[in-house]
């Protein structure tokens, strides 16, 4: 009986150090909240309805998009929950799903930027073998693969993290089910594990950013070598973009798990901003500094203003 849990539900303590300000955190997590559906449903919006923006890029655009509508779903609705005065209390099965779901979609979505930079170097080193490459196929298994590979993680480090016995403490000193502060809960030693985990979620996202280190450092080579400058102020602009949204993603992630010694404020805070803020800022950083998804917004936005013409 040793896998059966005797802690049926936890307290979630909330981001340390912030009692008394529950109303303001509120208003400003729903603001970031809200603002991070508007921008991604809008991208959604303007990629489906243009066909000029059918292409690889976008399409993989779109899939981040649809993830970073999830992403702080998981973590953030349960904040607010308990924000607006209702119970801090997370049943065992619901905190198990938060844990899945988060590293599932995290994961995913790590993978997902290390396929959108080999886009971009296919794309800039082999325009002319773009599409033959970049095909329907391969775009279809690659963005199913980030998907089952990003589960394949989660479900390894949720078994890792839940095999353990839970049968003591039962307040989470954090405002969401993660790894670090679960391990502490467990009436287990749990050094071994906690060293598993670390290689774990150290490795992947390390590998993933080498991966991706790799392709930008063939692209800006790429890149110099265009006679044209408008050429180059083309490619840079999208290469600046993406490679934006990479660093505001993995650098939260290298300053929670991969620090030796954690400090759970540093830790909440760092993570509200990968939570909330970097998907809120994913539509604005491919938005603003991309003309095509820009004129499709534009486009989009002002249909409903001539409908009535249309009549």
């Amino acid at each position: 009986m040793r896998n059966r849990p005797v802690v049926t539900q936890f307290i979630l303590l909330g981001i340390p150090n912030t009692e008394g300000l529950e109303t303001m955190l509120f208003v400003l997590f729903l603001s970031f909240y809200i603002f991070t559906l508007m921008g991604n449903l809008l991208i959604l919006l303007a990629i489906i309805s243009s066909s000029r923006l059918h292409t690889p890029m976008y399409f993989f655009l779109c899939k981040l998009s649809i993830f970073d509508i999830f992403f702080p779903s998981v973590s953030s609705s349960k904040m607010l929950f308990y924000l607006s005065g209702n119970s801090r209390a997370i049943s065992y099965a619901g905190c198990v799903s938060q844990l899945f779901f988060y590293h599932f979609l995290g994961c995913t979505e790590c993978f997902l930027y290390t396929v959108m930079a080999y886009d971009r170097f296919v794309a800039i080193c082999y325009p002319l073998r773009y599409s033959i490459i970049m095909s329907h196929r391969v775009c279809a298994i690659l963005a199913t693969g980030t998907s089952f590979f990003g589960c394949i993680q989660a479900i390894f480090l949720t078994t890792l993290t839940f095999q353990l016995p839970y049968c003591g403490p039962n307040e989470v000193d954090y405002y969401f089910c993660d790894i670090p502060v679960m391990l502490k809960l467990a009436c287990a030693d749990t050094s071994a594990l906690e060293m598993v985990g670390f290689i774990s979620v150290g490795l992947m996202p390390l590998s993933c950013f080498l991966l991706i280190l790799t392709s930008y450092s063939c692209i800006v080579c790429s890149i110099l070598q265009i006679r044209s400058a408008e050429g180059r102020r083309r490619a840079f602009s999208t290469f600046s973009a993406h490679l934006t949204a990479i660093l505001l993603f993995y650098m939260p992630v290298v300053l929670i798990y991969l620090r030796p010694t954690p400090s759970p404020w540093l830790d909440a805070t760092v993570q509200v901003l990968n939570n909330l803020v970097t998907p809120m800022l994913n539509p604005l950083i491919y938005s603003l500094r991309n003309k095509e998804v820009k004129a499709s917004l534009w486009k989009v936005l002002r249909k409903p203003a001539f409908a009535p013409e249309q009549l």
